[in-house]
């Protein structure tokens, strides 16, 4: 836990140390007095700092997450390729590991770990640093929102979703077939984020009064067909069939954490409806409230998290969004005041359920000083 402590507030540190000017993307700041090239190495010196602490922290770990052994196991029936193996992961996942096994000549499944921890942090770096009106508070909840450790967990899962958090910059320029080469390209990696081809353009559509009906009376009917519905979701997802999930982690219980922080997005909105002024800011919003709708209309699906968390993960951008476009008075200190105690008070609530079984990332252990002999994988587990 103090390992987790420290690498938030060392990276917390870093991310207000960079400053960027949003009038474009991937544009530079310059401070009175301060070159361009001056700061641009600043934020770069900054950046690369951050990579690498992610990356690092992520791609030392050893028996961390709830399915570090599972995806072992994986591996080795991906290397393996034989008919009896039935690996249930996606062609890009399955090429990938065979090549990193072949080319250092033994199951080296820290070497795929380690190669994913980067690409994911990488991309969720770029995404924020292009997008977020301000990156120092997008890294702040990144990290004490859980969503950084959370990638220990399912690393298929979280490099598509950082692949479509990167997407969201071509979708937002109108660069519709970069948007959605780049879904392509994570969905050989977690199918699921082919959900993000109907939320986002529908997010990124006015909202008229019938839409808004369209949307209640849908939900309403998600309600009433749970049965109808779980079948479908079954059949896109068959290796749920007679599973836990279908019993455990269902239910608006098992969502509240997603929930309470659609509501706390929506009350900042309200406090602070001049940023909604902003498309980009509206079209976070949106997302949100489809994210509140997944939690909430099909709480009676297995893991609807995870596809709720594709739309509820722009909220590390709607909210620095809407807080740079309210003045810099005394409402913007309490609303930012109330940002930084919700996160902090989650974080702790975070780190007090991080080593149960639905996440297992705590305590944190690493291969560093350990005993090399067991890096075979196939012997690990």
């Amino acid at each position: 836990m103090v390992v987790y402590c420290l690498i938030t507030v060392l990276t917390a540190a870093l991310g207000f140390l960079i400053k960027r000017d949003m009038a474009s993307v991937g544009g530079g700041f310059t401070a009175p007095g301060r070159p361009l090239q001056r700061r641009q190495l600043f934020n770069g010196i900054c950046l690369t700092g951050l990579f690498l602490i992610l990356t690092l922290t992520a791609a030392l770990r050893v028996e961390v997450g709830n399915d570090y052994g599972k995806y072992v196991d994986i591996f080795h029936e991906i290397w393996a390729g034989t008919d009896e193996a039935y690996v249930v992961t996606e062609p890009g996942f399955n090429f990938v590991v065979r090549a990193l096994y072949a080319m250092s000549g033994f199951e080296n499944y820290l070497l795929v770990f380690a190669l994913f921890a980067a690409a994911t942090v990488f991309f969720f770096l770029r995404a924020m640093y292009g997008l977020s009106e301000d990156f120092g508070l997008s890294v702040f909840m990144f990290m004490t929102l859980g969503l950084y450790f959370r990638t220990f967990t399912t690393v298929r899962y979280y490099f598509a979703l950082a692949l479509s958090m990167y997407a969201l910059g071509c979708l937002l320029r109108r660069e519709y077939a970069g948007f959605v080469l780049w879904i392509l390209l994570a969905a050989l990696f977690h199918k699921s984020v082919l959900v993000v081809l109907l939320l986002y353009p529908l997010a990124l559509l006015p909202w008229k009064k019938w839409v808004l009906l369209c949307g209640c009376a849908a939900g309403v009917l998600a309600v009433l067909l749970q049965g109808p519905i779980l079948r479908l979701a079954l059949f896109f997802y068959p290796t749920f069939q007679n599973t836990v999930y279908l019993s455990q982690g269902v239910g608006l219980l098992a969502n509240a954490s997603g929930i309470l922080r659609c509501l706390a997005v929506f009350a900042l909105a309200f406090c602070c409806r001049e940023g909604l002024k902003k498309e980009e800011n509206r079209f976070y919003l949106k997302l949100s409230a489809l994210g509140f709708a997944l939690y909430t209309c099909g709480s009676f699906l297995p893991l609807v998290s995870r596809l709720a968390y594709y739309v509820v993960t722009p909220q590390i951008l709607l909210v620095p969004g809407l807080l740079a476009h309210i003045g810099k008075g005394q409402k913007k200190k309490i609303a930012l005041a109330a940002v930084l105690l919700f996160c902090l008070v989650y974080f702790i609530s975070f780190l007090g359920t991080a080593s149960g079984s639905g996440i297992q990332v705590l305590p944190y252990k690493t291969w560093v000083f350990t005993d090399w002999e067991w890096i075979n994988g196939a012997d690990f587990f």
